[in-house]
């Protein structure tokens, strides 16, 4: 592997295209330091945490004079989000009898219609950009990207996440008012 702290001068002067080069080169060794964690905890929020705090902190970066200084930062951040993450959830591994003895217990239950009405009326209740956003990302059911949904709706990214972020809001707060308890971090 070159060495990527090539790129650090660049993203320290904030080049967006530096750190997508170092990104596309540094992606794999994050993953692959979490592969022990991926029975336990949801890598990809964690590699996703730990590359936006590597943008966050590579301007207060300091070179300890070995190559990937910052590839090795990068990995110990995921590392300690991954163990924070396990610490939190207090997950642990299910092996695959225990988990199939388990399921038959399982009830699958009818969806509240009372719920069901109160979340559409507040939807229906959002301003028309944030409903517009709310609704492609719903319709949309993750296949893409919030870039090319964004693209699709004829906006900026940027504006599509402060749409879906608004609507988000609105929506547990209507709920809220509904006496509809919001977990406060999907709010």
């Amino acid at each position: 592997m070159i060495d990527l702290d090539v790129h650090l001068a660049a993203i320290v002067g904030g080049d967006a295209g530096a750190f997508a080069r170092w990104l596309a080169a540094a992606e794999p060794s994050v993953r692959d330091s979490l592969r022990s964690f991926a029975a336990v905890v949801d890598v990809e929020v964690v590699v996703q945490e730990t590359l936006l705090r590597v943008w966050q902190v590579a301007p207060r970066f300091e070179r300890d004079g070995r190559p990937n200084g910052l590839v090795r930062l990068a990995v110990r951040i995921a590392r300690n989000l991954a163990v924070s993450e396990l610490r939190r959830t207090k997950a642990r591994p299910v092996e695959p009898d225990e988990l199939d003895r388990a399921l038959p217990a399982v009830q699958p239950t009818e969806p509240d219609p009372m719920l069901r009405r109160a979340i559409v009326d507040c939807r229906d209740k959002l301003p028309p950009r944030p409903r517009q956003v709310f609704d492609a990302r719903l319709a949309d059911a993750g296949a893409r990207d919030d870039v090319d949904l964004a693209a699709s709706l004829g906006m900026r990214v940027n504006t599509f996440l402060q749409n879906f972020t608004r609507a988000r809001q609105l929506l547990a707060d209507c709920l809220r008012k509904r006496g509809i308890v919001v977990d406060e971090e999907l709010a």
